[in-house]
């Protein structure tokens, strides 16, 4: 099983933009020194806590620091952005990581987001499709395009030059293009299926519980066959929120205990999905009323913490419940204390991960 790292992030709004913005490059670059295999960052335009408002430029600032890490937007929210300039933003990217690069879509879940690009009340999933199947329309073809759709427009026709290269948009590095993926948020997501059946690959999300996480996978065998590709376990990524710690008892603290990182993050989340109408993410049971939906119960079922054998037994049992994956994604949340969120994702790499691949390879 490989490791990868994605966070959102979830900063709090008290502490300097600047600082936050520091820290997650930190934990990327960390990332790549642990031999973390993946990394993806969110974006959101409208949110004072998720301060990353541009996943491409955040990763661009990591390119040339990083040595052997894929990097992955994680995501671009394609109902925001124009075809146009989605495709050349993440070919000069793919260039510029020389090919380690995912490029991971969606149609965005922040409602601020949509309303401020007015598209509260529009088709986001419709959007979305029509976005992706222009960018790689655009990589496929050459200028001047002339795609047409309902909601977007490409064309340079009237005022391309190609004597001078004028008029065409870059092909990534990547041939054709970078590796497509996208989040899997819901349960029984038929987004997974059609993702598959596209030769995209998913990542069940880090917020989902695990009877829900396993209903992906049958849909992403079923997509894969759909799609004539073969159905490979490697290639499904499934998020987790993780801490590891020298000892229980600082774990259970930096976990659980009031300024946690981890409870602050599912404090800002529930309340904005119990405000999207999504409590169902949450719920065991469907018939379950929102009112028992509480931090507490969200924290006890989603926040796997301790020390490195105890986190190891952990991954090992979620992992029997949910079945075979290929990446294990590690959920960044904000360092709180700088050392304690180092040493979670260092102890992860060193202690955690090898206890893990030991036991699978030990059941095989």
């Amino acid at each position: 099983m490989e490791l990868s790292f994605f966070t959102m992030p979830i900063h709090p709004m008290e502490k300097p933009i600047s600082k936050s913005i520091a820290e997650d490059r930190e934990a990327f670059l960390l990332a790549d020194e642990l031999g973390f295999a993946e990394a993806y960052c969110g974006e959101h335009t409208t949110d004072q806590a998720e301060i990353i408002t541009s996943t491409v430029a955040f990763l661009a600032s990591l390119a040339y620091e990083t040595k052997s890490i894929r990097l992955g937007t994680g995501t671009v929210n394609l109902p925001n952005s124009h075809p146009a300039r989605v495709a050349a933003e993440v070919a000069m990217l793919d260039h510029m990581l020389e090919g380690r690069f995912n490029f991971g879509i969606s149609p965005g879940g922040l409602m601020s987001d949509a309303e401020v690009f007015g598209n509260l009340d529009r088709d986001r999933n419709a959007m979305f499709v029509e976005c992706i199947d222009m960018v790689l329309d655009i990589w496929a073809g050459d200028a001047p395009y002339n795609l047409s759709g309902k909601y977007f427009e490409v064309s340079t026709e009237k005022t391309m030059m190609p004597e001078i290269g004028q008029g065409s948009i870059p092909k990534p590095y990547q041939d054709p293009h970078p590796p497509i993926v996208g989040t899997a948020v819901a349960p029984f997501s038929k987004g997974v299926t059609a993702m598959a059946a596209r030769g995209w690959d998913p990542i069940s999300a880090n917020f989902l519980l695990p009877k829900w996480v396993a209903t992906h996978w049958p849909n992403y065998a079923e997509g894969c066959e759909q799609g004539g590709r073969p159905v490979d376990f490697k290639n499904w990524r499934v998020a987790k929120n993780i801490c590891v710690a020298d000892d229980m008892a600082t774990a259970r603290a930096y976990a659980r205990d009031p300024g946690s990182p981890y409870v602050y993050y599912y404090s800002q989340l529930l309340t904005k999905l119990r405000a999207g109408g999504r409590m169902n993410l949450f719920k065991e049971d469907q018939a379950m009323p929102d009112s028992e939906v509480t931090l507490e119960y969200v924290l006890d079922r989603l926040v796997i913490y301790g020390d490195p054998s105890s986190v190891a037994d952990q991954l090992l049992n979620f992992r029997e419940s949910v079945g075979d994956f290929g990446h294990l994604v590690y959920a960044g949340h904000d360092w709180a204390d700088r050392e304690l969120g180092r040493r979670s994702m260092i102890l992860m790499a060193e202690k955690v991960m090898p206890q893990i691949n030991v036991a699978i390879a030990a059941a095989a």
